[in-house]
C-alpha cells in the first residue's frame, strides 16, 4: 500500500490555511455591506461608471431623510427583539449544557468504574488504549466545544442578518441588483464564518487531544463524538424554539391582518409585525445555522470514528485520517470562487434573473467540488487501503472514495433540484395548488397534502442510490463520506438559504417604512426567490441527514459490539416500531407548541385592534413589545419538552432495554423521520409560494385568482399558515431528531455496551 502524496506537514497547513481564508472572506464581505450607510446621505450621486443611481423616492416625492431614518428605528428595533431572545434561549440553553456534559462524564467515566488504569483496546485487544476516565473527560470536553461553536454559529449569522436585513432594503430603492447583492453578501458572511469556524475548531481539538492520546487514535477520534453531540444539541433548542417563535408572531399577524383587517403583511398597524420580522432572524437564521454547523460536525465525526479503526488509523497516516477535513477544506476555496460569481462576475439586471442566479450558485459549486474532490483524493488518499466493515477489514481504493462523496454531492444537488421543482410557483405543481384556491382553503390544504407526500419520492431514490453506491465502495466509511459530499459545499448552501430571510425582512421594512410600492415589489420578488432557496436549503439539510445519522448508525452498532441487527428478533422490532413513531409525537408537540402560542397572538392582536383608538387609521402605534414578549415566552416555554424527548430517549432505551433495542429505535426513526421532514417541509413551501403566486398576478392565470383580499387569495393565505409550523418548525426539527438521537447513542455506546439492558437482565 503505497503512501499518500500529500505529507503530513502540508495537511497541517492547508486545513486551517483554507479555514483562515474563510474567515477573512467573510470579514471582507462584511466590510463590503457595511458600506450602505444607515443614514440619510443627500441626492444621489454619480457611481463609478457615470451613471446615476436614481431613487425611487426622487421619482415619486418622497422625503428620503424621513425613509431612511425609519429604516434604521426598524431594524434597530427587529435586532433588539432578535438578540434578547437569543440571549434568553441561551441562558436556558446553558443550563441544559452543562447538565448534560456533568451526565456524559459520570456514564462514560463508569464504563471501568472511574479506573486510572489503561485498558484494552476495543478493536484491538492486543494492544493498550487510554483509560474510560480519559474518554469520559475529553468526549465532555469535546462536547462544550462543539455546543459553544453551535451557538456562536447561529449568533454570529442572526447579528449579521439583522444588520443588513434594512441595507437591503435600501439598496432596493436603486436597482433589485444592489439590493441582490447585499442580501447575497450578508448570507455568504454566515456562510464562510460556519464552515470554517467548525472546520478550525474541529481541527484544534484534534490536534490538542493528540498531545494526551498520543498513538491510540481510537480513543482519541471516539472522544471527538462529543462535538458532534456537542453541535446538534444546540441545534435542536435553535431549531424548535426559533421555529416556535417565528410561527407563532407568523400565524397571529396573517390570521388577524391579511385575512379578519384586509390590510396588507408586515403592515406597521399590524401589532405582530416586528414579533413576525423578528422570527425570521431567530429562527431562520439563527436555528438553521446551528442546524447545519450540526450535521457537518457529525458527518467528520463519523468518518473519523471509522477511519481510525480502519488503516488511517491503524498504521497513524494522518494525511489520510485527515480527508474529511481536507475535503471541507477545498469546499471553502470552491465556495469563495461560485460567491464571486453571484457578486462579481454575474450581474442581475432584472427580477426574472434572481432565480437563475441563484440556481447556478449550486450548480457552479457542484461541478467546481467535483474537480476539488478529484484533486483531494487522488493526493491525500494511499492507491489502496482498507475500511473497518463490522469486524472485517476491507481493501478499497482511492477512485471509490472519490466516487463515494460524489455520489452524496451530486444527490444532495439532485434533491434541491426536486425540491425546487415542488415548491417554486414557476413550475405547474405549485401552481395547480394555487389553482385549487378558487374552491376554497379545503381544496388547496388537500393539493398541499398530496403535493409534499408526492414529492418525497424523487429525494428518497436519490438517498437510496447513494447509500447502495457508497456503502458497496466502502462500507460505512463510504456513507460517512457522502455526507460529508453532500455538505462540502455548506458556505454556499447557507448563504443562498440565509438571503431568504434577509430579503423577507427588507420586504418588511419597506412596507413598515411606508415606501413606494414599487420597491415592495422588488423586495417581494427577492423574498419569493428566497423561499424556493430556503426549501432547496431544507432539503440539503434532510438529505444529508439521512447519511449522517446512518453513519452514525453504523459506527454506533459496531462500538456497542452488536454483531446483527435483526429485525426478526423481538427487542430489535419493538425499537424499530416505537422509533418509526417517535417523529410523529415529536411534530405533535412542536405542531401544538405553535398552534397554542399562535392562539395566544391572535387574541392579542385581535385585543389591540379593538381597544386601541386611531390604529386601524394609523394614528397611533400598536403596542409591538407585548407581542414580542408573547413569542419570546410561549417558544422557551415549548421548546422544552420536544428537546427532552429527543435527548433521553436513547438513555432510557440504551440503559434498560440494550444495545440492540436501541438500535431498532435509530433504524424505525431514521426511516421515517426523513420522509415526514421532506413533505412536512415541501408542503409548507407550495403552500407559501402558491399565496405569492397569487399576490404578484405575474401571469393571467394568476391575475384571474387575485388580487389581494380576493376569496381565493384568502384561502391560500389559510393554506400558508397551516404550512407555516410545518416548513419552519416540525420539517426541519425533524432532521436534527435523527442526527442527534444516533450521535447521542454513538458517545454513551460504552456505557450501554457495559451495562446497558438492565430490564433483560432482571
Amino acid at each position: 500500500m503505497a503512501a499518500a502524496l500529500l505529507s503530513d506537514f502540508a495537511t497541517e497547513i492547508i486545513i486551517p490555511v483554507c479555514a483562515v481564508i474563510g474567515i477573512l472572506f467573510s470579514l471582507i464581505q462584511w466590510a463590503l455591506v457595511s458600506r450602505v450607510k444607515l443614514t440619510p446621505n443627500g441626492p444621489s450621486k454619480n457611481n463609478k461608471n457615470g451613471f446615476k443611481d436614481s431613487l425611487i423616492e426622487e421619482e415619486e416625492g418622497v422625503n428620503e431623510h424621513n425613509v431612511v431614518v425609519k429604516c434604521a428605528e426598524i431594524q434597530n428595533a427587529i435586532s433588539e427583539g432578535a438578540t434578547s431572545f437569543l440571549f434568553t434561549e441561551y441562558q436556558y440553553v446553558g443550563i441544559f449544557m452543562v447538565v448534560f456534559a456533568i451526565l456524559i462524564f459520570l456514564f462514560l467515566g463508569s464504563v471501568e468504574g472511574f479506573n486510572t488504569k489503561s485498558q484494552q483496546c476495543t478493536y484491538n485487544v492486543h494492544k493498550k488504549c487510554k483509560p474510560a476516565l480519559a474518554t469520559a473527560l475529553f468526549s465532555t470536553i469535546s462536547f462544550l466545544l462543539g455546543a459553544i461553536t453551535s451557538v456562536l454559529s447561529g449568533f454570529l449569522g442572526m447579528k449579521i442578518a439583522t444588520y443588513a436585513n434594512a441595507r437591503t432594503t435600501l439598496e432596493a430603492r436603486k436597482s433589485v441588483g444592489k439590493a441582490f447583492i447585499v442580501a447575497f453578501r450578508s448570507g455568504a458572511v454566515m456562510g464562510f464564518l460556519l464552515a470554517a469556524n467548525g472546520l478550525l475548531v474541529l481541527y484544534i481539538t484534534i490536534n490538542l487531544f493528540k498531545l494526551y492520546y498520543g498513538d491510540d487514535w481510537e480513543g482519541l477520534f471516539e472522544a471527538i463524538t462529543g462535538y458532534g453531540l456537542g453541535g446538534s444539541s444546540m441545534a435542536l433548542f435553535g431549531r424548535v424554539g426559533g421555529g416556535i417563535y417565528t410561527k407563532a408572531a407568523d400565524v397571529g399577524a396573517d390570521l388577524v391582518g391579511k385575512v379578519e383587517r384586509n390590510i396588507p403583511e408586515d403592515d406597521p398597524r399590524n401589532p405582530a409585525v416586528i414579533a413576525d420580522n423578528v422570527g425570521d432572524n431567530v429562527g431562520d437564521i439563527a436555528g438553521m445555522g446551528s442546524d447545519l454547523f450540526g450535521s457537518y460536525a457529525e458527518s467528520s465525526c463519523a468518518a473519523l470514528v471509522v477511519a481510525s479503526i480502519s488503516s488511517f488509523g491503524i498504521n497513524h497516516e494522518f494525511t489520510a485520517m485527515c480527508y474529511p477535513l481536507l475535503v471541507s477544506s477545498i469546499g471553502i476555496i470552491v465556495c469563495l470562487i461560485t460567491t464571486l460569481f453571484a457578486t462579481d462576475f454575474y450581474e442581475i439586471k432584472a427580477v426574472k434573473d434572481i432565480e437563475p442566479s441563484l440556481k447556478y450558485q449550486l450548480i457552479i459549486s457542484t461541478f467546481l467540488m467535483t474537480i476539488g474532490i478529484a484533486i483531494v483524493s487522488f493526493i491525500a488518499l494511499p492507491s489502496s487501503f482498507t475500511i473497518f466493515n463490522f469486524g472485517v477489514q476491507k481493501v478499497v481504493h482511492n477512485w471509490q472514495l472519490f466516487l463515494c462523496v460524489c455520489v452524496g454531492l451530486w444527490a444532495g444537488l439532485i434533491i434541491g433540484f426536486v425540491t425546487e421543482y415542488y415548491t417554486s410557483n414557476a413550475y405547474s405543481p405549485v401552481q395547480d395548488v394555487a389553482d385549487s384556491c378558487r374552491t376554497g382553503a379545503a381544496t388547496n390544504v388537500i393539493f398541499g397534502l398530496a403535493l409534499g407526500y408526492k414529492s418525497v419520492i424523487i429525494p428518497i431514490f436519490a438517498i437510496a442510490i447513494s447509500i447502495f453506491v457508497s456503502f458497496s465502495f466502502a462500507a460505512m466509511y463510504g456513507i460517512a463520506v457522502a455526507a460529508l459530499g453532500m455538505l462540502s459545499t455548506i458556505a454556499t448552501g447557507l448563504a443562498i438559504d440565509a438571503y431568504g430571510p434577509i430579503s423577507d425582512n427588507a420586504g418588511g421594512i419597506a412596507e413598515m417604512a411606508g415606501m413606494s410600492h414599487r420597491i415592495r415589489e422588488r423586495t417581494d420578488a427577492l423574498d419569493a426567490a428566497g423561499n424556493t432557496t430556503a426549501a432547496i436549503g431544507k432539503g440539503f439539510a434532510i438529505g444529508s441527514a439521512a447519511l449522517v445519522s446512518l453513519a452514525l448508525f453504523g459506527a454506533f452498532v459496531s462500538r456497542a459490539g452488536i454483531q446483527v441487527v435483526d429485525v426478526l428478533t423481538p427487542k430489535v422490532f419493538i425499537g424499530l416500531i416505537v422509533g418509526a413513531m417517535l417523529p410523529y409525537w415529536f411534530s405533535a408537540m412542536t405542531m401544538k407548541s405553535v398552534g397554542s402560542a399562535a392562539l395566544k397572538m391572535v387574541e392579542e392582536v385581535r385585543r389591540q385592534f379593538n381597544t386601541i383608538p386611531g390604529l386601524m387609521d394609523g394614528t397611533t402605534k400598536p403596542d409591538y413589545a407585548t407581542c414580542v414578549k408573547i413569542s419570546t415566552d410561549a417558544s422557551i416555554k415549548e421548546m422544552i419538552p420536544p428537546g427532552a424527548l429527543v435527548m433521553l430517549t436513547p438513555l432510557i432505551v440504551g440503559t434498560f432495554f440494550g444495545v440492540e433495542t436501541l438500535s431498532g429505535v435509530l433504524a424505525g426513526s431514521l426511516v421515517s423521520g426523513v420522509q415526514v421532514a421532506i413533505s412536512a417541509s415541501n408542503t409548507g413551501g407550495a403552500w407559501d409560494n402558491a399565496k405569492k403566486y397569487i399576490e404578484a398576478g405575474a401571469s393571467e392565470h394568476a391575475l384571474t385568482l387575485g388580487p389581494k383580499g380576493s376569496e381565493p387569495h384568502k384561502a391560500a393565505v389559510i393554506g400558508d399558515t397551516i404550512g407555516d409550523p410545518l416548513k419552519d418548525t416540525s420539517g426541519p426539527s425533524l432532521n436534527i431528531l435523527i442526527k442527534l438521537m444516533s450521535v447521542e447513542s454513538l458517545v454513551f455506546a460504552p456505557f450501554f455496551a457495559a451495562h446497558g439492558g438492565l430490564l433483560f437482565k432482571l
